[in-house]
């Protein structure tokens, strides 16, 4: 039976809250951890399915990993002693863990299948597997380009890819098969995705050259070590978001993980006038970490977003969307055609959903135009079964008169299981 959340108009949000781990770093973490030779410690790593569906592929290669309270441990053996996996490999929902592990299983010496649940089976695959048979590796797809996968590994060759696209999955997938490869592998980008990947390798001891948007690797072996996962700005984003749309809010979010290439929504909100703090700025394991402090008082205003910024805001422009409803003037989103290959095509989802609430939103091929009006209505929304749009539409919800009923909010639990509950503490 699926799921639904009833939502009633707030009139302020007032707190002090924690974030689950960051879930882009959590599976790293695992990937790396499992990678290294020796045992490694993981704290704070996010408690979402697409984490579980990681350390469960994981375990099913043969990798011992314990549970000891909010804290893993990871026994690694090294680069090339996976076991061969005596079933597919189930990756859920999550195309990280799908698109990473690929990059993996290319170079180990058995076969292997990677597959997922319907909504992940029809995402697109040819990212990786173009570039990894680039390497030398034998991968089939569904009908070319969708799960499940194939993989019969292979000894693979760097190479220098030029990605159409500034794809964080596509580049991590391409360091862990060039960990494995003879010879160098660099992977250009048009504009530079998110780096966790990069960052983790450093902190481990591997030797990268980073210049513009290239990235380069070559073999290498490296030790387990303890890695602390910080509070992940994604799932932050849903409550700065209600914290500014709704007026005299104050929230304070602790320990949040404040990588660069992630921080595109707090530059974008401050374009628009909302008012955020950081305080406390540190480094923990190579990512920089802060506190946020969000007042939800002043009145947004309408920007055009795109461009480079859009890679470092891709998962927040539904979000962005509600925020637009309630910015003064047109906010303008391009160059974000990316989202149409998500766990739905976040484009159409959102606007669609949004009409239904009042707002004046326009589909664009490559983004939205959001009008604002200061005011949604409550109505019943669906989520087309995608996390982010079941939560942007909660917040939306929260702003909007009357009772907003978000339709199948079970795909919550896929990224933030404790997203309602903590949602209600403020």
């Amino acid at each position: 039976m699926q799921h639904s959340i009833i939502v009633n108009q707030a009139k302020s949000l007032q707190g002090v809250i924690n974030v689950p781990g960051d879930k882009s770093i959590s599976h790293r973490a695992l990937i790396f951890a499992a990678l290294a030779a020796g045992k490694s410690i993981i704290k704070g790593i996010s408690g979402c399915e697409d984490c579980f569906s990681t350390l469960n592929c994981l375990k099913n290669l043969g990798i011992k990993i314990r549970v000891r309270g909010k804290t893993l441990v990871v026994y690694g053996k090294g680069l090339a002693t996976f076991k061969n996996p005596k079933k597919p490999l189930d990756c859920g929902n999550s195309g990280t863990t799908m698109r990473l592990l690929s990059g993996i299983l290319a170079a180990q010496n058995f076969s292997s299948i990677l597959t997922g649940d319907r909504y992940l089976k029809k995402r697109p695959m040819k990212r990786i597997t173009d570039p990894l048979r680039n390497m030398g590796a034998e991968i089939n797809a569904d009908k070319g380009n969708y799960p499940p996968l194939r993989i019969k590994g292979k000894k693979l060759q760097g190479i220098h890819y030029h990605s159409p696209i500034a794809s964080a999955q596509v580049k991590s997938c391409l360091l862990l098969a060039g960990l494995q490869a003879e010879g160098t592998t660099t992977i250009t980008e048009p504009f530079r995705s998110r780096d966790h990947s990069e960052r983790m390798l450093k902190y481990l001891g591997v030797l990268l050259k980073i210049k513009g948007t290239a990235v380069s690797i070559s073999k290498a072996k490296f030790q387990g070590k303890e890695f602390s996962v910080p509070g992940d700005i994604s799932s932050a984003a849903f409550f700065i978001a209600a914290a500014v749309i709704l007026g005299g809010s104050k929230i304070k979010i602790l320990d949040v993980g404040l990588n660069p290439t992630r921080t595109g929504f707090l530059e974008t909100l401050k374009k628009m006038g909302a008012k955020i703090e950081i305080e406390n700025r540190r480094e923990i394991c190579g990512e920089p970490v802060a506190d946020l402090e969000i007042n939800g008082e002043g009145r947004l205003k309408a920007i055009k977003i795109g461009g480079k910024i859009i890679p470092r805001i891709i998962d927040e422009i539904p979000l962005l969307a509600v925020i637009g409803c309630f910015a003064q003037g047109k906010t303008i989103i391009r160059d974000a055609g990316e989202l149409r290959v998500k766990e739905t095509d976040r484009i159409h989802a959102i606007v669609s959903q949004l009409k239904k609430m009042g707002a004046l939103i326009e589909e664009r091929k490559d983004g939205m135009d959001v009008f604002g009006m200061d005011k949604l209505k409550g109505a019943s929304v669906k989520s087309f079964g995608d996390h982010r749009i079941a939560m942007a539409l909660v917040i939306a919800g929260l702003a909007a008169s009357g009772k907003t009923k978000v339709n199948n909010t079970d795909c919550i639990n896929t990224s933030f299981p404790g997203f309602k509950d903590l949602l209600k503490t403020l």
